[in-house]
């Protein structure tokens, strides 16, 4: 169940490039196969590729890229998604299999999923930019909690901790996962979406509220003129689903992306 290898991680990372590049692609759901594990964490056998966190080879400069923790950029990947990101967490969430699905923007948990940020009982800390991601879900103290402790918790804690969205039983899981991305997908307009998710993932870490109303506001003045907007008010007139006609390929502002000035390496 310890899953979690540097061949997965590229196969997830070419997974999230392949969704952004395919129109068709309105959400993604990620889950674990069979009912037992999400992801139990990193493959810690030799068989796991020898790199369990990170290079094994001694580096000189700490800005080496061979540093760079695998989870890291797995969670980077999700986090510059344009798609709406779902986690069916169907069983053990454990190290990596844990902070993965932070990025995620929901999180819907089995009864038998379990959660464990265990990294201080391993000797090491939490990976994956979790300290970012952790606390603007669950706040610093609950994050301090479960960091400092180590310790592995059920699904219900996880929900009153504000790590998930709901609990569900075993076989309505994916179901209920597939429900989310169906109400975003047959009701909501790809381009929105993909600036939604931008807008409120990196703005809400801004320094000022005028850094929001900065881009709210060339976010409304392109989206307004836009054949989406025009569709979105014609079919609530007209009482029927929307048919947006924009396409995140080719639709996006071109104020987007606002951060691109930054590099994050």
């Amino acid at each position: 169940m310890n899953a979690f290898t540097p061949v997965m991680m590229a196969e997830l990372i070419a997974a999230f490039d392949a969704a952004d590049g395919n129109d068709d692609v309105r959400a993604v759901i990620v889950t674990g196969e069979g009912d037992r594990a999400f992801c139990a964490g990193a493959d810690l056998t030799p068989k796991g590729g020898g790199q369990v966190f990170a290079d094994n080879e001694e580096v000189e400069n700490l800005s080496d890229e061979r540093v760079r923790d695998g989870g890291g950029q797995v969670t980077l990947r999700i986090f510059e998604c344009k798609k709406p990101v779902i986690g069916a967490i169907n069983g053990a969430a454990v190290g990596i299999g844990a902070t993965m699905q932070l990025p995620m923007d929901f999180r819907l948990a089995s009864k038998t999923a379990r959660f464990g940020f265990v990294f201080a009982r391993r000797g090491i800390v939490p990976e994956a930019a979790s300290s970012w991601f952790l606390p603007r879900l669950v706040g610093i103290p609950q994050a301090l909690e479960w960091c400092m402790t180590g310790r592995v918790f059920g699904s219900q804690e996880a929900l009153s901790g504000g790590l998930v969205r709901s609990v569900h039983e075993p076989e309505e899981l994916m179901p209920a996962a597939i429900a989310l991305a169906r109400e975003i997908a047959d009701n909501t307009a790809p381009v929105s979406i993909a600036l939604t998710r931008a807008m409120l993932w990196r703005l809400s870490a801004a320094d000022h509220p005028m850094e929001a109303h900065k881009i709210d506001s060339r976010a409304i003045y392109r989206r307004s003129r836009s054949g989406d907007a025009q569709e979105g008010i014609a079919s609530f007139l007209e009482k029927r689903a929307p048919n947006y006609p924009d396409t995140v390929a080719s639709d996006l502002p071109d104020f987007y992306p606002w951060w691109d000035a930054v590099s994050y390496g």
